[in-house]
This record gives structure tokens, C-alpha cells and sequence, in this order.
């Protein structure tokens, strides 16, 4: 009997001291894993702050989160965040899943409402890697099924199945990324000014509604951002498209700039910024410019608009467009290219004649540092377009 009772007994303590160890190693570890997704979102310029945490490694919950960019006083109170499927992987993490809760924020009258926010894949890598991005937290991808804006008590604004997709780099390849929204829609009837109301109304967008798509890539090692397509469409009118290429944007330089903005927002208000802005400036001239496009490809917009301006004026369509050809020569002379005035009045020409699209594009010869840029936008503005390779075409894909 003194035997059971002492066998049982250790088994007992050795059962507790088991237990509590786990636990013990179980809240180490929980602790750590979120101490670091802090850290990487400080890099990245966000504050993250919990009030506590449940759950184990494998499943864990970080509970009354809330995110503010770095400097400011107020943040946002985002609830609960989910993590699941967290393995350990080269002294950092690996995480299946991070979820918020459903969110919503009244503020002003206007509220917000946002259905979880979703990440997958995500990557939490060591602190002492030798990995250029390992000072960054990367997901491959993410979803919001929806996102609502109310104002007085009616939807101003919706948007469903936003989706991204990033391929990290590797092997030297820049990383990648693309996604969109696949609907959006606006109710305009809930504008307040009466001058814009009646724009609206008369061409006819008290609600709209629309689709998005965004693709492109970014080199870490030399900086190369490239936004090859941000098109937002709306429907019955048309699509806005744009693109941007720059080089120059490297970590070093992010860090730089996210370390600045720390030092403007720590100051008083009214304390003298110019120092700041200065530094901003040099920072800018890291940077160099390849090229940029803005489009746009016509569903309808630019006939309800003409037929608007001419009802207004007391004119056909026909006119109010030949009277918009007139202008384009006279408002471009001031470049001081005649080349380009030559090419962009036979482009609006082109376009009003038969609206189908029309680009305006950026193309120097080679990368042009942003100093020059600010440099020939401080001496000789009219020479800007030459040194930037614009151009300006119609109805071409």
C-alpha cells in the first residue's frame, strides 16, 4: 500500500512539474512568437500592442490588439487576432493563418464595417538572419470578403473580395505581387454639395458601381518598384488607369524615411519642421524615376460629359468638343515643346472625334534622378517634359 501511495505520489508531482513546464514553455513561446511580429511590424512603421494572450503555439489568440503607425498617439482597436497552424522554422516562424475578428468603428457620424481580415503563409523570420528581407513580415497571400462605409445609416460605399497575392523573392528574383477587388459600388446620391449633385445627377451616376486590379514587382536589392497595373473601373463610364516605375527604393531607404517621420510626428506641434523637410528632400534624391503612364479607356463618360457642357452652354456636343481641340494647342505652348503640343492636340482630337482612350506616358531614355527632377522643377519647369520623355497618344491599345 505505502508502495501504490508512493508510486503514485511521484507520479502525481512529476505529472505537475510536467504540466507546469509546458505551460511555461507554451507561454515562452506564444510570447515570443508575437515579440517578434511586433518587432517586424516596427520595422515596417506599425506599433502593435496586446492585452494579452491564450492558446498554445500551434493555435494561439492575441487578444485585445490594437495597430497605430509609429509616432502617432491614438491607435486602433482591432479586437482579437487568431493565429494558427505557428511552427517553429529557422529560429523564426511560419504561421498558416492570421485572422482578425469582423470590425467595426463609428466615428463622426460615418461607420465602418469590415468583415476578417485574412493572411495566409505568413513568414516571421529570425532576428539574426542573414536574409535581406528577414527585417520584413511577409504573407502570400490575403482576403477581405467585404468592407461597408455607412453614413447616415445608409451604405456610402461597398466593396467585396479584395484579394492579393505576393511571391517573395528568391534566387536573386524580384518579388512579386497582383490582386483586386472584384466589386465595388458608391451611392454619390448621399453628396451634400449642390453643384455636385447636380453633375451627378444629370449624368447620371447616383450609384456606381465598379472592379479593381493592381500587379506588380519590387526588386529589395536595388530598390526597383515597379506598379505595372492599377486600373479601377466603373461601370457605364470608363477606366482610370495608372503605372509607375522608380528605382532607389531599397530597405535601407524605407528605414530611413520611417525613421524621419518618427522624428516629425515626436515634435511639438509648431515646432519649426524645416529641418525635417530638408532631410526628407535628400532622402527623395535617392531615388530615381524610369517611367509612368496615366490612362484612360472611355465606356461613356466623356460623351455624357460633353453632353452635359453643351446643354449648360446652350451648344451641341459637336461644338463644345471642337472648342476643347482649340484650346489643347494654346494651353500646351507654354512647355515650350512643339513636338509634344504637335502630338498631343492631334491625340485629344483623335479622342474626341471617337472617344475610345487616351494616354499620357512618361519615358525618359534613361533613369533620371529624382534630384534632377526637383531641380529642373525649381529653374526650367517647361524643359521637365523633355527630360521625362512624355508623350501623349489616342485610341491605341
Amino acid at each position: 500500500m505505502t508502495i501504490h501511495r508512493s508510486t503514485f505520489h511521484k507520479l502525481a508531482v512529476s505529472t505537475f512539474l510536467l504540466t507546469a513546464s509546458l505551460g511555461s514553455a507554451w507561454a515562452q513561446d506564444t510570447s515570443a512568437v508575437a515579440n517578434r511580429m511586433k518587432a517586424l511590424l516596427a520595422n515596417q512603421g506599425m506599433e502593435l500592442a496586446w492585452t494579452g494572450i491564450s492558446g498554445d503555439v500551434s493555435s494561439m489568440v492575441l487578444e485585445g490588439v490594437s495597430v497605430k503607425a509609429a509616432g502617432e498617439k491614438d491607435g486602433l482597436s482591432v479586437g482579437n487576432v487568431t493565429l494558427e497552424g505557428v511552427e517553429e522554422a529557422d529560429g523564426g516562424y511560419t504561421i498558416d493563418t492570421v485572422s482578425t475578428q469582423p470590425f467595426s468603428h463609428a466615428e463622426d457620424g460615418v461607420t465602418l464595417e469590415a468583415s476578417p481580415f485574412v493572411m495566409h503563409d505568413l513568414t516571421l523570420p529570425a532576428e539574426n538572419s542573414s536574409d535581406p528581407m528577414a527585417s520584413l513580415m511577409l504573407y502570400k497571400s490575403a482576403e477581405l470578403d467585404s468592407l461597408t462605409v455607412k453614413a447616415g445609416g445608409k451604405d456610402a460605399f461597398t466593396m467585396n473580395d479584395f484579394a492579393v497575392e505576393i511571391t517573395p523573392p528568391a534566387d536573386g528574383k524580384a518579388m512579386e505581387f497582383s490582386g483586386g477587388v472584384d466589386k465595388f459600388t458608391g451611392d454619390l446620391s448621399l453628396v451634400d454639395d449642390p453643384k455636385s449633385k447636380a453633375v451627378i445627377e444629370a449624368l447620371g451616376y447616383q450609384t456606381v458601381s465598379g472592379n479593381m486590379e493592381i500587379a506588380g514587382s519590387w526588386q529589395p536589392t536595388d530598390g526597383k518598384m515597379e506598379l505595372s497595373k492599377y486600373d479601377v473601373t466603373v461601370d457605364n463610364a470608363g477606366t482610370f488607369g495608372m503605372t509607375f516605375d522608380i528605382s532607389g527604393y531599397t530597405l535601407d531607404f524605407v528605414k530611413s524615411v520611417q525613421d524621419l517621420q518618427k522624428k516629425i510626428t515626436a515634435q511639438p506641434e509648431g515646432a519649426d519642421k524645416s529641418a525635417q523637410g530638408m532631410a526628407m528632400l535628400g532622402l527623395m534624391q535617392q531615388l530615381s524615376f524610369n517611367g509612368a503612364s496615366i490612362r484612360f479607356d472611355d465606356d461613356s463618360l466623356t460623351n455624357k460629359i460633353l453632353d452635359y457642357v453643351a446643354k449648360q452652354q446652350g451648344m451641341s456636343a459637336k461644338d463644345i468638343a471642337n472648342q476643347a481641340k482649340a484650346i489643347v494647342p494654346f494651353g500646351m505652348a507654354q512647355l515650350n515643346n512643339p513636338d509634344l503640343t504637335a502630338q498631343a492636340s492631334a491625340a485629344v482630337n483623335t479622342y474626341l472625334d471617337n472617344p475610345k482612350s487616351i494616354e499620357i506616358r512618361a519615358e525618359p531614355s534613361s533613369p533620371v534622378p529624382f534630384a534632377t527632377i526637383m531641380a529642373g522643377a525649381m529653374s526650367n519647369p517647361a524643359n521637365l517634359t523633355k527630360t521625362l520623355g512624355v508623350s501623349v497618344k489616342a485610341n491605341e491599345d
